[in-house]
């Protein structure tokens, strides 16, 4: 699908939004970065790009993306500018729909913009590596597709971090569509609406073509707190409203940290920007959500925080978020035999060797820095030198990641950069599970 013929730039939104955007942007920057700032200096940023509502049928649904929940269900969710039902007909056959499952209708105000009517219905049970066909609403015309992921190994995920939406978001998306993934997995800033509500709005529709058919696992940056002292308080209003992911059935209290199951593999995902420390919600649920974790059904262990605990970018050195997270929980992490911890929030690609405490551990995990989607804020372009020995692999360039978990032993990660709108494979590894290396095990 060409993106780009759906677009028109930001700022040519109503007027109002430009007024409201302007008396609250130096709230903003105040609220939106904690911890030091970081002395790197960007390239030019792009264009921020806006996809536009196409069918003119104010009940019709959009934005439509859909997440796991549980083993064999799926959350489908998505937009309407009017009221309408949230139901969803869906069967394994197109235009035959043998099942129907009604769901919930909310919405959200910021400053003076006001949500459309926001829809989540829960599928299932479903069966396993099978495609189903669906209609959202009582009366929608389009059918949509999605396929399950595989119940046993091998999976394959699609790792994206600082997604944004810009010509290089258009590059990676397109090349994400051709990997043939089972499910996605987002660690942080989506939109980067940033105040600016309809860009949310955008976001949707952007994701909408692989986000309806394959489920996006996501969890939270800075980007989504949009926090603005005295006029609206409230962290995450939009993010936990439009995103809505399966922490309840994990014991999780909170849309900002979860887990779930998929295949063979435990996935974790963590929030860097809610309270962490040794006494807080969060550290209490991970401890008791790794301890309950079977390595037997699960054997690969992977987690995502937006914040990375290490880095040898000159970008976001020193914040809180990283550093003291990394403090707090990685004694948990290490404990538990994580194979594979996945952030974003610096600007380019870096992969480390197997590490814990700052050092080479054999029995610690390999950590990714993944956060170069696509963002409109451009590269972080300078690292530090000379090279630590616990840095394997860095380069400042727009891309994904791919993780084929093989089988309870070996993965294969691969990082393919946007060279020329081109997907290149530029860096490979083959993964081999905690669980199979006997020097690991507690």
């Amino acid at each position: 699908m060409d993106f780009i013929s759906h677009l028109r730039p930001a700022m040519a939104a109503q007027g109002f939004r430009h007024l409201v955007l302007a008396i609250l942007v130096l709230a903003f920057e105040a609220s939106l970065f904690t911890g030091v700032v970081s002395i790197y200096v960007r390239p030019p940023p792009r264009q921020t790009l806006f996809f536009h509502h196409k069918d003119q049928d104010s009940a019709s649904p959009q934005q439509v993306h859909i997440s796991l929940v549980g083993q064999d269900k799926m959350r489908i969710s998505w937009i309407t500018e009017n009221s309408s039902p949230a139901t969803v007909k869906y069967g394994t056959s197109p235009g035959v729909y043998d099942n129907s499952a009604d769901g919930t209708t909310s919405s959200y105000h910021y400053v003076l913009y006001k949500s459309g009517e926001i829809h989540d219905v829960v599928v299932g049970p479903l069966k396993p590596n099978t495609v189903y066909y669906y209609r959202c609403g009582r009366d929608s015309a389009q059918e949509r597709s999605f396929k399950t992921p595989p119940a046993q190994l091998p999976i394959k995920f699609a790792i994206v971090g600082d997604l944004g939406q810009t010509g290089w978001t258009n590059s990676t998306l397109q090349h994400v569509a051709k990997s043939n993934y089972d499910m996605l997995l987002l660690p942080g800033d989506l939109s980067y609406a940033d105040l600016d509500q309809p860009l949310w709005d955008s976001f949707g529709r952007m994701v909408e073509p692989l986000a309806s058919q394959r489920p996006w696992m996501v969890t939270q940056g800075n980007h989504e707190i949009e926090k603005l002292p005295i006029i609206h308080s409230t962290k995450f209003t939009s993010y936990n409203a439009r995103w809505r992911m399966p922490f309840e059935e994990s014991g999780s209290n909170s849309n900002l940290y979860y887990s779930f199951d998929a295949a063979g593999v435990h996935v974790v995902m963590l929030g860097s920007y809610t309270d962490f420390d040794q006494n807080s919600d969060q550290y209490k649920w991970l401890e008791a959500d790794l301890n309950k974790v079977d390595r037997g059904k699960t054997p690969w262990i992977v987690v995502l925080i937006h914040a990375p605990w290490y880095n040898t970018n000159t970008a976001h050195q020193g914040e809180v978020e990283s550093e003291g997270m990394r403090k707090a929980m990685e004694g948990l992490i290490h404990r538990a035999r994580v194979d594979v911890v996945f952030a974003g929030h610096v600007h380019a690609y870096e992969r480390f060797t197997r590490v814990s405490n700052g050092k080479f551990d054999n029995c610690g995990p390999v950590h990714i820095t993944i956060g170069d989607g696509g963002n409109r804020e451009g590269l972080a372009s300078r690292f530090m030198n000379p090279q630590p020995a616990i840095s394997v692999f860095r380069e400042a360039s727009f891309g994904h990641g791919q993780l084929e978990v093989v089988n309870a032993t070996h993965a294969q990660w691969t990082w393919h950069r946007n060279d020329d709108d081109k997907p290149i494979a530029s860096d490979s590894i083959w993964l081999r599970s905690l669980t199979s290396d006997t020097s690991c095990k507690l």
